[in-house]
């Protein structure tokens, strides 16, 4: 292995860029880091395990070697702090390790060093280029550290949208087939850049889509639970009325509804449910029969009481 041959050679720590080659072999699929995070783990504890019994500096700087890879795919999937991981290592190597020519090596230039290694982009959706990013990643030296930044900002930035808006599963859904596919086989590495660049752009215009439809994220949200199949243009437009006038009512008018704990007593949960049914009565159309109608009012007061349960947004 590439990774034993350098620490054979002993100057594994003053050629730090090749960690990238060994962090894009693992990368490859999700598979392979998991599996060498365990392995990592491993070895991480049984030496933690054997001290100070294990006072060979050469075992060491395998062990360390192994905790920096780590440190370096975890800054690119996770958005890892590399601080804490330097620390460890720094303590592991006992403050100096021997490199070529017998020279030191101290633990500030090797945190120093350290930084050399490619972290993940600063990703921003509202500057997303899929044109761009292509053209990159035609460029890149090592592909699978730029699928996986790609991958592991598309799932952060998931995340975060749907805690904005809980109807966008369909996103998480179709974004977790995307990475099954890739990682069965089933799709080649550039295709998977491909089809992720393209997912990218389809996130960005979802972000966005509270900016064409005239609505805050939170009506949005609760426009995306009211609206139905087949709508006309005027029908749409009295659907985010509702929306809106709804969530007026629920967080800024009086009487007030939304009380403290107001989902802990039945008492005010009919008060809350009856004001939603009166609201949207009023204000969705009358192609809403009473099945759909019922079903809506449903959505919406599920999706206030869960937000109330987690302490979340304007229902909290």
């Amino acid at each position: 292995m590439p990774l034993h041959e350098a620490l054979d050679r002993g100057d594994v720590f003053t050629k730090l860029g090749q960690f990238n080659g060994f962090a894009d072999t693992l990368l490859a699929s999700d598979e392979q880091r998991k599996s060498f995070n365990v392995y990592e783990n491993t070895i991480s504890s049984m030496y933690e395990a054997c001290k100070p019994e294990v006072l060979d500096r050469k075992l060491g700087r395998v062990v360390s070697a192994f905790q920096y890879l780590r440190g370096v795919m975890d800054s690119i999937v996770e958005q890892a702090d590399i601080g804490s991981a330097v620390q460890r290592i720094e303590a592991l190597l006992d403050a100096s390790v021997v490199v070529d020519n017998a020279e030191s090596f101290s633990a500030r230039e090797f945190e120093a060093q350290y930084k050399i290694v490619q972290r993940g982009k600063a990703w921003d959706l509202s500057k997303v280029n899929v044109e761009k990013l292509r053209e990159e990643f035609k460029q890149a030296p090592f592909k699978n550290i730029q699928i996986a930044d790609l991958q592991a900002f598309l799932q952060r930035k998931l995340a975060e949208m749907l805690g904005q808006n809980s109807t966008r599963v369909d996103f998480l859904q179709r974004l977790q087939q995307v990475i099954d596919a890739y990682n069965s086989g089933a799709t080649s590495t550039e295709n998977y850049y491909d089809e992720l660049t393209a997912y990218a752009q389809e996130l960005k215009e979802e972000a966005e889509r509270h900016i064409r439809e005239g609505l805050s994220e939170d009506e949005l949200e609760l426009f995306d639970l009211l609206k139905k199949d087949s709508l006309t243009e005027e029908e749409t437009t009295r659907v985010k009325l509702a929306a809106k006038h709804l969530l007026k009512r629920l967080i800024e008018e009086h009487p007030k509804v939304l009380i403290q704990d107001w989902h802990k007593s039945s008492q005010t949960q009919g008060q809350v449910r009856a004001e939603i049914e009166r609201v949207l009565d009023q204000d969705l159309p009358p192609s809403y029969e009473r099945a759909i109608f019922k079903q809506k009012c449903d959505n919406v007061y599920e999706l206030i009481v869960n937000h109330a349960l987690a302490g979340k947004k304007w229902a909290a």
